[in-house]
């Protein structure tokens, strides 16, 4: 019989390539604000609901519930509600299957490699360095803390969390945004271009919790970021030339993103290198190591 995994943030794009990586070897349900399918389950974060089928014979959380954090301006209720749509969310979890005496086998977390901080230096941080000190590190120490409490409340037998870099996939996030004024001839890298992307390819994201699912000795953070690492400047050259288009506008200046996005502008004018080691010694192998074969892959889909 097939143990079943209840993922959340049935919206997002990872959530559904997921849900095909698990499914010939797990019965996946998502838990959703809506049903729109047979295995859909609804919550409600506000009155702090879950539906009672959505948690019957469960073994596995995926938690990728969260609001996007580039999707809107910081303003003081945007940042309220990036922290609480994650904290809430899994407190709502814990808090529930407590209550119904509920012991999962894990709790897998997404997580943000922003942890350490966006600034731009030559340090590539592993999972043993300190938090930074900014808004989007503030962000992941809350959202690990509510997931290390599957643990330390024996909710879940371990915790994983994965702290996540940009993901890569054809229709959505930043490669759109990144590749449609190139194909109109008018993208340019942005700010000096020389800070930092850490990404990885949706395909290796979902392998990657695919792989964390099924090895019961992993636990803890684990970076999960391509091995290859990229500047924006770096990032913007190899999109055009997998596209065979030229560049030839100057950078964004750092000035109009600040104006256009407020404080929201340090996610895209500052980024840190991080290492994907401790996953690949843990036995992980990147199908996409290389942002070039990614891309190609990525735009002939």
């Amino acid at each position: 019989m097939k143990e079943t995994v209840l993922i959340t943030g049935a919206g997002g794009s990872i959530a559904r390539k997921l849900a095909e990586t698990l499914q010939n070897d797990f019965e996946v349900r998502f838990l959703t604000r809506k049903k729109k399918n047979p295995n859909d389950f609804e919550w409600d974060l506000k009155n702090k609901t879950i539906e009672e089928k959505a948690l019957e014979n469960v073994s596995h959380i995926i938690h990728l519930a969260g609001a996007n954090i580039a999707e809107k301006k910081w303003t003081p209720e945007r940042k309220q509600e990036i922290i609480q749509s994650r904290t809430d969310s899994a407190q709502l979890l814990s808090d529930t299957l407590q209550k119904k005496n509920i012991k999962l086998k894990s709790f897998i977390s997404a997580s943000g490699i922003n942890y350490y901080g966006t600034k731009t230096t030559e340090k590539i941080f592993n999972e043993n360095d300190s938090a930074g000190n900014d808004f989007l590190s503030k962000v992941v120490i809350l959202w690990e803390k509510s997931a290390d409490q599957f643990k330390e409340n024996n909710v879940a037998e371990r915790v994983v969390k994965l702290r996540t870099a940009v993901v890569l996939t054809e229709n959505e996030g930043a490669l759109p945004k990144m590749s449609t004024p190139i194909k109109m001839g008018i993208g340019s890298p942005i700010g000096t271009g020389k800070q930092y992307m850490p990404w990885i390819h949706i395909d290796d994201i979902c392998r990657i919790y695919e792989f964390a699912l099924k090895n019961e000795s992993l636990e803890g953070a684990f970076n999960a970021v391509a091995p290859e690492h990229a500047t924006n400047q770096y990032l913007t050259k190899h999109i055009a030339e997998v596209l065979k288009k030229p560049l030839f506008m100057p950078n964004v200046p750092a000035f109009v993103l600040k104006l256009l996005f407020g404080e929201l502008s340090v996610a895209l004018l500052e980024g840190s290198r991080a290492s994907s080691e401790k996953i690949q010694k843990a036995g992980f192998e990147f199908k996409f190591p290389k942002l070039e074969n990614a891309l190609r892959d990525l735009f002939k889909k």
